[in-house]
């Protein structure tokens, strides 16, 4: 399978928060960057996700994202698959969005794994990617 650039930038995003890497997640998003949580909370701006990105590191160090499948639809990445985590709040499946500008992450995104979320993502036949080895 071949994935576009968008979608290696959003691979490469997640592999800097499966590994802590604050210096990678920092060069790659916008510096209006968001993020919005699954319960639709944002944040923005560069240096407010930079600040939360640590704190979201020091509280749970083996977080990590896997994803099952990779989509391009519109103006999104679409990434369904599931976090491993010590704390259960954090613990299962869900579906991450990107929205890429040029180089970079403008949006990053997380939403609970329901019906209603893909119906609303309209992911329809998201093809499988292989399994990162580095996040099992």
């Amino acid at each position: 399978m071949t994935i576009s650039k968008q979608e290696a930038i959003a691979v490469q995003f997640n592999n800097f928060i499966n590994n802590g890497n604050i210096e990678g997640l920092t060069e790659l998003m916008t510096e209006d960057h968001a993020f919005i949580d699954m319960d639709g909370n944002r944040i923005e701006g560069l240096h407010v996700c930079v600040e939360a990105w640590l704190r979201f590191f020091t509280l749970f160090p083996k977080y990590r994202n896997v994803f099952n499948a990779i989509e391009e639809h519109n103006d999104l990445i679409i990434m369904p698959g599931y976090s491993i985590c010590k704390d259960p709040r954090l613990n299962g499946p869900a579906i991450w969005t990107a929205k890429i500008r040029g180089d970079e992450v403008a949006e990053w995104r997380i939403y609970a794994d329901t019906v209603a979320n893909r119906e609303l993502l309209s992911m329809d036949d998201l093809e499988p990617i292989a399994a990162d080895p580095s996040v099992q």
